[in-house]
């Protein structure tokens, strides 16, 4: 007959616990990640990329992003045009884009929008200048 040794008793509970109390941690912290890394800000070069709407085609190609949030980027309706203004900057934990056009007909329309990371958009409030109306629009990342 086996007869199990004294002390593998003790060793499984004691292994048991250490399991729970180690789920018990992560699970306080946020399913496991350390708070550091959830908290982390998002970096600015996230925002690099082909973004388009959905809702009509539109699209912003973000080149490059500079230390200070100046951002090299084109606007495409379907020709591409300059923006007269492109900058990001942080906002607390959120990342933010400020985009405006003076050329073809655009006359200071606007792009005032927030990264978001759980879906990997630009979201924000399209503010065309010519018809001074608002609309709540969102960029989704083109894959390559």
């Amino acid at each position: 007959m086996f007869r199990p040794a004294p002390l593998l008793p003790a060793f499984i509970g004691l292994a048991l616990l250490t399991c729970v109390g180690l789920a018990s941690a992560q699970d306080s912290r946020g399913a496991g990640v350390p708070s550091v890394v959830r908290n982390a800000p998002v970096a600015l070069d996230v925002l690099r990329g082909r973004w388009v709407r959905p809702d009509g085609g539109y699209g912003v190609v973000i080149r490059s992003v500079g230390a200070d949030g100046q951002l090299e980027a084109m606007y495409f309706n379907p020709k591409g045009l300059p923006f007269s203004k492109a900058q990001a900057s942080r906002d607390g934990q959120t990342l933010r884009v400020f985009l405006e056009l003076q050329a073809g007909g655009y006359n200071g329309s606007t792009y005032e929008l927030s990264y978001d990371p759980a879906t990997d958009r630009l979201k924000g409030v399209y503010f065309q200048a010519v018809a001074k109306q608002r609309y709540e629009i969102y960029f989704e990342r083109q894959k390559p």
